[in-house]
């Protein structure tokens, strides 16, 4: 039985989406959350930079005693997941976007994959289509604008429609009756893609499954918490500690207090 924390961080305050599925999945963990909000969004950042901040992130939440760390956060995992694996002797959860379960359930044989540019482009999320999208047709649709809308705590404007209405509406014209959440912001957007897309297309958020893997990976190590507890969540931010606490309450459903990370962890190197 291990009572340390989980660290869990995004370029902002979408990884909260991941972390509400690490809640229900395993209600006896602490959890220290990290929106990199500072540097925020990391789409279309270089692949060297979104590294470096992964790193820096990481070793904050180590000297903060954590015991696993989940990079709540698709363009993350694709730009650094591999050099936190080498770094890092924890287990090390990342995201992936969910192409293999979008493969075997769409009827059309065609499903849209809604991500940041760096996403898509990466070699991960290439070798992830090369894998599992056989027999099916995978259009990309990056999203550039989405994340901002989240982060601004702005989830159902007009605004926000009008862009998910211009982003999503060619993938549903090209057949898709299957959208991959491939960025832990969008499925705060859930409610707005479901009306543009419509009752028969489904959505598909790999949360649930990153908290599954993360307890089969601390269940294996004997680094589960004792269940009889109930976990705690901090929060900390690069950015603007009251703004960000603004909308991580809104998004969590209840009142938060955000911390600033230390100079440190905060400022790009």
């Amino acid at each position: 039985m291990d009572e340390r924390p989980i660290g869990v961080f995004d370029s902002g305050v979408g990884g909260l989406s991941v972390l509400r599925a690490i809640r229900t999945e395993l209600p006896a963990e602490d959890t220290l959350y990290v929106a990199d909000s500072g540097h925020a969004p990391y789409g279309d950042r270089a692949r060297a930079f979104i590294e470096q901040r992964a790193i820096a992130i990481a070793e904050f939440l180590e000297a903060q005693g954590a015991k696993a760390i989940v990079v709540a956060c698709n363009t993350a995992t694709g730009a650094a997941v591999q050099a936190l694996r080498a770094r890092f002797t924890m287990p090390v959860v990342a995201m992936e976007p969910a192409v293999k379960p979008a493969a075997l359930q769409t009827k059309t044989g065609t499903v849209g994959v809604l991500a940041t540019t760096s996403t898509l482009s990466s070699q991960k999320f290439l070798d992830l289509v090369d894998r599992h999208g056989a027999g099916v047709r995978v259009l990309i649709q990056p999203c550039p604008g989405l994340v901002e809308q989240v982060e601004a705590g702005d989830l159902r404007g007009p605004v926000t429609r009008a862009i998910v209405e211009r982003l999503v509406r060619p993938v549903l014209d090209r057949g898709a009756d299957t959208l991959v959440l491939g960025c832990t912001h969008y499925p705060f957007l859930r409610q707005v893609i479901a009306e543009v897309a419509g009752d028969r297309v489904a959505l598909i958020d790999p949360a649930l499954a990153v908290a599954r893997e993360l307890r089969r990976r601390l269940a294996a190590a004997d680094l589960l918490a004792p269940e009889s507890r109930q976990g705690r969540e901090a929060f900390f931010t690069s950015g603007r500690p009251d703004a960000v606490a603004a909308v991580m309450s809104m998004l969590w459903l209840t009142s938060v207090a955000v911390r600033p990370l230390p100079a440190s962890a905060a400022t790009a190197r």
